[in-house]
């Protein structure tokens, strides 16, 4: 018990201080350490708070040095103090820095920083600076990534950079070339089969209205010019030559903004022609093929017991088959894909059928199958969407049906001519729902010329004129040179007419036929001629004119008529004929080639 005037220490803090003493003797480099407690009972007397204790007794007798053993014995003087006595471990307990054992990770814990191990280092021991962890980035270190922005920047620009310089000698060299051409768009098989096909001409800028003057087409072919921003369309008026190449050139170009001129050219070639044609069978199917004009590559379309006619229209076939019932028609694609069944008037037949170029509309005669001389409707024209999106519509006169002796559709328009069983010419426009206009009286409708709206007539005096359907006026068809007589049969074209011509004797009776061209300025060239036994019954010729095709009747006497709607002789030829005269062409077996308007005249 200490009575220099401190406050008096308890049995245990007396042991405690001793066993203190006694470890630093052994150890004196070693820091303080707690000694074992006894296992006796400590006295619970009450004494002074501990820490006042240690700092006194630290003030007065501890040396300098000694400052860090104070503090370690602050634990166990808060142990004594607050609780009983109780058993102290044997092995020493280090009384330098140590962390607590980080929680077990889970997976999606946040995980507040670096894991590290649990440190066993005391304050005395210290790692060298380049040993010590990173520290982990905060903001005040945000300046450390200006470089890496702005290499960023200076990239940028630089991207930026050479785009202008791009566009700016881009702009230069338009400027200085002029307008070019960057794309041509064309559809050739469109373009050989109907007239009204487009070359479409893209070009690099704007550029000013074109007159079609500074345009050369070769070989030569109608056409216009339309300008519409950066582009130039060309349209030709009439079909073109098939497996043929074809130049467009403009002269004198120039952009919108101004600039130098240049000339523009381009080429491009339309395909091979592919007709169709029809066989009639005595013992099995009549058929549809498609073929070249070679005649060696022939595929049959559509076959059926009993085909009466049938009509093309751009990708559209149309066929009348005839049945026990009546007849049907049949709508299909070129490739005889996608068959679909028109509606008719009633139960009854067809024929003479025929489709627009323009509006897509299908026309054909029209007879009840049950007639009496007081009931029942008899060749009446009737006219219906190509689509089977609409009934069909009987073409009326005067506000009624009008039985209709022969009829054409108009070439490159949905207008129809037609001579009623009255003589009657009309000309009615199915597109614009206009009621029938009245041409005159006329006894045969011979042709009509595609792109210029005129028919040529047979009047009811034998006169052939031209007339002109827009206003009605008429003029006289010229005559050939030489003169090879009126003809049964016009089929116009461009640049000229086809001519049937039948020779007679001094009794009327036939002698010869021939079919005859004759060019706008009245010279006529025979093409082909048969001798009394044989007979033609069709002519037709390519949309281009290119070709024309011939259907003969051999031997008339020996060739047997069928037992069809439209009955005709059981062989029949077609001889395909080069009007350039540059190459011989097959002759090939069938009919109807789908260059024909209308089916043949027995």
């Amino acid at each position: 018990m200490s009575t220099d005037g401190e406050a008096p220490l308890t049995r245990a803090q007396l042991r405690a201080r001793r066993a203190a003493e006694a470890a630093r003797a052994e150890s004196p480099d070693a820091p303080a350490r707690p000694t074992p407690a006894e296992s006796t009972p400590v006295d619970p007397a009450p004494a002074d708070p501990a820490p006042d204790v240690y700092r006194r007794r630290d003030a007065d007798t501890a040396p300098d040095t000694a400052a860090p053993d104070a503090g370690a014995q602050a634990p166990a003087q808060d142990a004594a103090t607050q609780a009983p006595a109780v058993p102290v471990p044997t092995t020493p307990i280090t009384t330098g820095l140590s962390l607590p054992a980080p929680e077990p990770h889970r997976r999606g814990a946040s995980v507040p920083g670096p894991i590290r191990g649990r440190s066993t280092l005391t304050p005395a021991t210290q790692l060298p600076a380049t040993q010590l962890p990173a520290a982990p980035p905060s903001a005040t270190q945000a300046p450390a990534r200006q470089p890496r922005d702005r290499r960023f920047v200076l990239t940028l620009l630089a991207v930026l950079g050479v785009l202008a310089l791009v566009v700016a000698v881009l702009g230069v060299v338009s400027l200085t070339q002029g307008p070019r051409i960057t794309a041509t768009t064309v559809d050739g098989a469109q373009a050989i089969e109907s007239s009204g096909s487009r070359l479409t001409l893209s070009l690099n800028q704007r550029v000013d209205d074109i007159d079609a003057k500074r345009v050369t087409v070769t070989p030569a072919a109608p056409f216009t010019v339309d300008t519409a921003g950066r582009s130039i369309g060309i349209r030709f008026t009439n079909a073109l030559d098939d497996a043929t190449t074809y130049t467009v050139e403009i002269a004198g170009v120039v952009g919108a903004g101004g600039g130098p001129a240049s000339d523009l050219t381009t080429t491009f070639r339309t395909p091979a022609s592919r007709v169709l044609l029809l066989q009639r069978s005595a013992d099995g199917d009549d058929k549809i093929f498609r073929t070249d004009l070679t005649g060696e590559r022939a595929t049959p379309v559509f076959e059926h017991p009993r085909i009466d006619d049938y009509r093309v229209s751009g990708d559209t076939i149309v066929v009348a088959v005839e049945e026990d019932d009546g007849s049907r028609l049949i709508a299909m694609n070129r490739d005889g894909s996608g068959r679909r069944e028109l509606e008719l008037p009633g139960e009854g037949f067809v024929s003479s059928v025929q489709l627009s170029d323009r509006g897509g509309y299908i026309g054909y005669s029209y007879s009840d199958r049950e007639l009496t001389e007081t009931s029942g409707r008899a060749s009446v024209l009737v006219t219906e969407p190509l689509s089977g999106k609409g009934e069909p519509s009987i073409v009326q006169v005067a506000g009624e049906d009008a039985s209709v002796a022969e009829w054409q559709f108009v070439p490159d328009s949905s207008s129809l001519l037609f001579i009623d069983f009255d003589g009657a010419l009309g000309l009615q426009d199915l597109r614009a729902g206009t009621d029938v206009t009245s041409m005159g009286v006329a006894a045969s409708i011979l042709g009509v010329t595609r792109g210029t709206y005129t028919a040529i007539i047979e009047r009811a005096d034998g006169a052939i004129v031209q007339v002109d359907l827009t206003g009605g006026d008429e003029t006289p068809l010229p005559a050939s040179d030489p003169d090879y007589g009126p003809a049964s049969e016009v089929v116009p074209f461009p640049g000229g007419t086809l001519r049937h011509v039948v020779q007679r004797d001094d009794g009327g009776m036939p002698t010869g036929q021939a079919v005859v061209r004759v060019d706008d300025e009245g010279a006529a060239t025979v093409l082909t001629e048969v001798s009394g036994a044989d007979a033609i019954l069709q002519t037709c010729v390519s949309p281009s004119g290119q070709y024309a095709a011939v259907v003969v009747a051999p031997d008339l006497p020996n060739n047997p008529y069928d037992d069809m709607l439209l009955p005709l002789p059981g062989t029949l030829h077609t001889q395909l004929i080069a009007l350039d005269g540059d190459r011989e062409l097959p002759t090939l077996n069938g009919f109807d080639v789908s260059w024909c308007g209308q089916s043949p005249q027995p």
